[in-house]
């Protein structure tokens, strides 16, 4: 894949806009305007983004192949995607403008999402199955590192591409006995359907040897070297908006329905409390933080990628990961 560099129109516009009171920064998510983004427009909504001089749009996106070269082509500095997804990008892309720099979900969502009324409760029951996966989805670019770690054979299990819009209304009506998917999503998604919840079984990959890391945020380096200043105020925003989104999540699923007013307020946030309990605020960030990554951990994410994916160069965790944006203020304790 060539990239198209419109790095020189994101300077402009910056220049432009510096002129302005705030600087103007689009942001890329990965996904739809659901729970887990809640904490960037209550950023928005309680002037975190307006502290640090800037005003910020949000778009939304249609998984992590979308947002990474929107990013990765300057059409936005800054965005959210899957780190694995961008390791990826990278080896298949070498010397694009675009790296990770705070961890957002230090735990991913990762997960295969069953029903054990047809026979999904353990990850040994996909044996036999047929599983729905949608070939761009990050959780089923994983699935081969849960098969080899849970030992389970891949080859026994029958697997049928679906589309994102069909993956959980098909499980919901029983044509596939499971899924690929972020463990928030599908389950939330399912709930809405009519699924009852002690009918869903959620194997998130994280709890079965897979040490991949998850979501982060996401620049062009190019932007991001020549406005420094930029990018760790962004940074220093989203800190406060995830820990604001934690202390009071009903603020924060206001600040979304806003911008999503079709949404049910309960469903997201009960999806935004997931993502919180089981993605964001691990021991690990507890203990250190939100935004940062272990290195020995790293190691052994790139190792397993490895183990399923055929690099073309050597990998770098340098390439994916650079913490030196990450704001040194103690915003990034969440509490």
């Amino acid at each position: 894949m060539k990239l198209k560099h419109t790095f020189a129109a994101v300077v402009a516009t910056f220049i432009a806009s510096s002129a302005a009171a705030e600087t103007e920064l689009p942001f890329a998510l990965d996904w739809k305007f659901e729970g887990p983004s809640a904490p960037y427009f209550h950023a928005i909504d309680a002037g975190f983004f307006a502290e640090q001089g800037l005003d910020v749009t949000i778009s939304e996106g249609r998984g992590s192949l979308d947002a990474i070269p929107k990013v990765a082509t300057g059409a936005f500095p800054i965005g959210f995607a899957d780190i694995n997804s961008l390791m990826r990008f990278l080896d298949q892309n070498p010397g694009a403008p675009v790296t990770a720099v705070m961890m957002v979900y230090d735990k991913p969502p990762f997960a295969v999402v069953g029903r054990k009324s047809l026979g999904v409760s353990e990850p040994s029951d996909l044996e036999g199955k047929v599983l729905g996966a949608p070939p761009p989805d990050g959780a089923w670019a994983q699935f081969p590192i849960f098969a080899a770690e849970t030992g389970i054979d891949a080859a026994a299990i029958t697997v049928e591409p679906v589309g994102f819009p069909t993956r959980e209304p098909m499980l919901a009506e029983g044509q596939v006995a499971a899924i690929t998917g972020f463990s928030f999503s599908s389950t939330l998604n399912l709930k809405r359907l009519g699924v009852p919840a002690d009918d869903i079984s959620v194997l998130l990959m994280a709890d079965y040897g897979v040490d991949l890391y998850g979501n982060a945020i996401i620049v062009n380096t190019e932007f991001a070297a020549a406005n420094p200043e930029v990018v760790t105020g962004f940074l220093t925003a989203v800190a406060k908006g995830w820990s604001g989104a934690i202390a009071a999540p009903d603020v924060a699923i206001e600040a979304l329905i806003k911008r999503n007013p079709a949404a049910d307020p309960a469903l997201e946030a009960e999806r935004l409390q997931m993502a919180i309990d089981a993605n964001v605020l691990t021991d690990y960030v507890m203990a250190n933080g939100l935004g940062g990554i272990d290195a020995d951990r790293m190691g052994s994410a790139i190792e397993q990628t490895k183990s399923v994916y055929e690099f073309t160069s050597e990998p770098d965790a340098a390439l994916y990961f650079d913490p030196s944006y990450l704001p040194t203020d103690g915003s990034l304790m969440l509490k």
